[in-house]
């Protein structure tokens, strides 16, 4: 059995686990170890068994993993995401579709603190979706907002999805969190302007809430003081290189406990499912490090990476053919797998033909993760439409699934603008690090 033939069988197998609903950690560590085991020996794969797990996950950088996700966890336990749609919602609110713009600040804001979507779509459904409920808002509009929202956990820093792409890159992880910065609020601001868009056509679907008073406004803004200062102290000393990200996430942590604290809402109960919740977390994405660090090699070793980098190049593809060809896969893929598993799978396979081609590996992973995002929202999986409708269980699939479409075109759009000015994803990066 030729390398190339074990890889293509290899890969075969890893997509029979997955659509049994084999965890995908464990899914890449059995089939990349059997490979290794076929093309090299068994004592080159209990090698691998033996010593990647430890080497991989005692890696220092992977401790901003743990602690950015408690930081978001202490975030939702103190209330923050809540403080920040009420400051958003008085100062938008009065406008038409000013509630699902609110729901988008909100979910940005939420997103700078927990990195996470499936976090930031159900702890901002849970606020969101009553109000907009209340003053009447469209059941497409009003879950779509919040579905489409939620995707700004993964982009928008700190993110576990861009952690995971540094460590299987080897990028630096704080010029990706610099990197998506801007992006982050680009796509935030076309999500609302696609709200602007929708009511100015269809008034009907985002009815005006009251006005509030300048001193209500103020109010309200004050209440979302403790989170401008976490993220300006996070974000602001990443950049401006007063710490590493290690020290900004434990930072981070730090002070959404003490937040907590003060609002005497940190229970012993509500310690408790923190510490567990980011346990749980970071356990999954270990789990899914150490086997992508298994499959990795076996896949090097069948040379299909290289080879496909080989003919891409011998073709002379330009590089946008090349993107779009790998949107489409991703989009294609996203119909079945969730972001973590489409970004471990195909990283060691589209990495060396980003590399052969010439383009930048800090962008590549911003236009990978919008890509991410988009399947995040597409059918017939759609996580976070199934998370939102766990929050609105008397809204039918197919009016979730409406409701989102607009805002799928502003993400093709936000990739557009991206790829016409990609230094609106370098700027940062190349400012903090030269």
């Amino acid at each position: 059995m030729t390398p190339t033939t074990a890889g293509l069988i290899g890969m075969a197998a890893l997509l029979v686990l997955l659509f049994a609903r084999m965890p995908i950690g464990i899914a890449m560590a059995l089939v990349g170890s059997i490979g290794i085991a076929v093309i090299n020996s068994p004592n080159a794969a209990l090698n691998s068994l033996g010593s990647f797990p430890y080497s991989h996950a005692s890696v220092q950088a992977l401790a901003v993993i743990p602690l950015f996700v408690l930081m978001g966890n202490f975030a939702a336990v103190s209330g923050m995401g809540a403080d920040l749609y009420k400051a958003a919602y008085a100062w938008m609110g009065h406008h038409r579709g000013g509630l699902a713009s609110a729901t988008v600040l909100a979910c940005a804001g939420f997103a700078a603190l927990s990195g996470s979507s499936v976090a930031s779509a159900v702890t901002m459904g849970r606020v969101c979706l009553p109000e907009m409920r209340r003053y009447n808002y469209d059941p497409r509009l009003a879950t779509g907002v919040v579905a489409a929202g939620g995707t700004l956990g993964i982009l928008i820093p700190p993110s576990t999805v861009l952690v995971l792409y540094a460590l299987l890159t080897e990028e630096s992880i704080g010029r990706l969190f610099l990197a998506g910065f801007l992006p982050g609020i680009l796509l935030t601001v076309l999500f609302v302007l696609t709200i602007m868009i929708i009511c100015a056509f269809r008034p009907e679907f985002g009815p005006p809430g009251e006005k509030q008073s300048l001193r209500e406004r103020m109010a309200a803004l004050v209440g979302a003081g403790p989170f401008i200062a976490v993220v300006g102290i996070t974000i602001g000393g990443i950049y401006a290189g007063v710490f590493t990200v290690n020290e900004a996430a434990a930072v981070g942590a730090l002070l959404t406990m003490s937040h907590a604290l003060w609002r005497r809402s940190l229970s012993f109960r509500a310690l408790v499912d923190a510490l567990l919740q980011t346990v749980r977390t970071t356990a999954m994405v270990f789990l899914i490090l150490i086997g992508a660090h298994i499959f990795s090699p076996f896949l090097a070793l069948t040379r299909i990476p290289i080879d496909l980098a080989t003919m891409l190049t011998n073709y002379a593809l330009p590089a946008l053919a090349v993107l779009s060809v790998l949107m489409l896969a991703y989009l294609i893929l996203g119909m079945f797998l969730e972001g973590f598993a489409m970004m471990v799978l195909t990283v060691p396979i589209v990495f060396p033909i980003v590399t052969a081609l010439g383009i930048n590996p800090i962008w590549f992973g911003i236009f990978m993760v919008i890509v991410l995002e988009m399947g995040l929202i597409s059918p017939p999986v759609g996580i976070n439409v199934f998370v939102v409708k766990g929050v609105a269980e008397d809204v039918p699939m197919g009016k979730i699934f409406a409701g989102i479409i607009p805002f799928w075109i502003a993400m093709l759009v936000c990739l557009g603008l991206l790829v016409a000015f990609p230094q609106i994803v370098m700027i940062l990066p190349d400012t903090m690090m030269k």
